[in-house]
């Protein structure tokens, strides 16, 4: 079975922790490999080695996600887009074996495929920011407008400015 096959079970199991309680998914886990049908067995104990460990780790994978998405905390997401989020930061923080971009563009596939229209670009944003490292501050980004873009009018005169430039202003009286 290719890795990836794999991980889209391993995220299937995920997904599945999300509605059934601890002490459900020891069972849900063992039908789900039992509709697998023939499965090798160096399969299914890789994918249920991996699942544990991502269960393990799961609220230390819970703190990155929230520390790197703004205005997107755990409890906000949906499900599919959790689950494709943990399955990556796992691999990203934790499995030595799977290169990063990997795990970044395997999670964008998992959330195309079982998520909503916008799950994709979703997972995309939150997986770039923790793979360069850039944590969002929660502040607005501070916009400086640049000098070559300052806007700089000079009127020499009245009668040599445009008329709808001009304002209308006591005239000087020359006599003086």
């Amino acid at each position: 079975m290719r890795r990836s096959e794999q991980r889209e079970h391993i995220f299937k199991l995920l997904f599945m922790t999300q509605f059934n309680s601890e002490d459900e998914m020891s069972d849900q886990v063992s039908m789900y490999f039992e509709t697998l049908g023939e499965l090798e067995e160096k399969d299914q104990e890789a994918m249920q080695a991996k699942y544990q460990k991502i269960l393990e780790k799961l609220d230390e994978i819970d703190q990155i996600l929230n520390d790197y998405s703004r205005g997107w905390k755990t409890s906000r997401m949906s499900r599919v887009d959790l689950t494709a989020l943990r399955l990556a930061v796992y691999e990203m923080k934790f499995d030595e074996d799977v290169p990063v971009g990997v795990a970044i563009n395997e999670a964008v596939e998992l959330a195309k495929m079982f998520g909503g229209d916008d799950s994709g670009s979703f997972v995309n944003g939150i997986l770039g920011k923790i793979a360069s490292g850039k944590k969002d501050s929660g502040e607005a980004p501070k916009r400086h407008r640049p000098t070559h873009q300052a806007k700089i009018i000079i009127r020499s005169s009245k009668k040599d400015a445009p008329k709808s430039e001009t304002k209308a202003e006591p005239e000087e009286n020359s006599d003086n």
